[in-house]
Parts: C-alpha cells; structure tokens; sequence
C-alpha cells in the first residue's frame, strides 16, 4: 500500500453479518465434495483468524470433529517467516486427506504454503483470497486486490470518524 494512502483508504470492512454470510457460502461451496461419499472427517481452522469461519463451516456441514493449527506469520501488520506453534492432533490428520483446512484469508500464501506442506491431500479453504496466495488454495468465496488491507469484525471498534470534506 502507498506511504500515502491511510489502510482504510484501501480497505475492505467485514462486518459480523458479512463473515457469517460469507462463511455459509463457502460451506455451500464445499457440501457434498469431501473424498469419502461427499462428507469430510473433520474441520481445522487456522488460529486465529480461520477459528470463526471454520465453526461456521462446521456447523452448516454437521462435522462434530474440529480441531486448531496455530501458525504465526504476522507480527503486528508485518509478515514474517511462518511457523507452526499448534499443530492439530496427528492421528486424526494423517496427511490431510478428508480434512477442511479453513482460513479467514490467504495473503501471499505462506501461511498455507506451509501447512499444505504438512498435509498435502487437506482441502484448503478461505472465505477471501488475495492473487498472490490463491494458488495455494482449493476453495474460496471472494477475491480482493493484493493492496486491499480487509478489517475484520474481531479486529475492529464502533469509533467517530471525521468526515472526508470539512470538519463538521
């Protein structure tokens, strides 16, 4: 994004309704494609942000197993070198076959291109994706431009904002 541009200038904000109506799409788009007759073993959701669309998605397809990977690639608002600081129990994964592996958003993809690593037969899915990361995801709802900064519901407070013309 442009040293001159504000993040909201170029943002994308998600509001609770938004997440939930986003995530029952992305359910819809992956009901019936799960290697064993159409089901899935089970949901994982990608700490922190994959946590809310992952139960979304669970719910909607009556998967009762749902378990968490926590990977730490950002630090602040700067990326930096992902790592696995949760992994999700190793006799349920295997190597991911018959498991969601559900995400908020795929950015560049790092996040996911190490995971994927660890479980290359998961199907990897995010409600948004980003041009850079999409290659590494199976399914997703909506694409935004790569300098799109997209705010969260979780990440965010109700505040007075001035208005763009004048002061009052």
């Amino acid at each position: 994004m442009p040293a001159d541009r504000l993040p909201h200038e170029k943002g994308f904000h998600v509001s609770w309704d938004q997440i939930h109506r986003d995530a029952r799409a992305l359910a819809w788009r992956l009901d019936g494609k799960g290697p064993d007759d159409g089901a899935w073993r089970a949901v994982v959701g990608i700490t922190r942000g994959g946590l809310v669309p992952a139960m979304i998605v669970s719910r909607e397809l009556d998967i009762r197993v749902v378990d968490t990977i926590s990977v730490r690639s950002y630090s602040h608002q700067a990326q930096a070198e992902a790592r696995v600081i949760k992994a999700p129990q190793a006799e349920l994964m295997g190597d991911g076959t018959g498991i969601l592996i559900v995400d908020d958003l795929v950015d560049t993809g790092k996040t996911l291109e190490l995971v994927r690593r660890l479980y290359p037969k998961a199907h990897f899915a995010t409600v948004y994706a980003k041009p850079s990361g999409k290659p590494m995801v199976d399914s997703y709802i909506t694409e935004v431009s790569q300098d799109t900064w997209i705010f969260f519901p979780w990440d965010m407070a109700l505040q007075y904002v001035q208005p763009m013309r004048g002061t009052d």
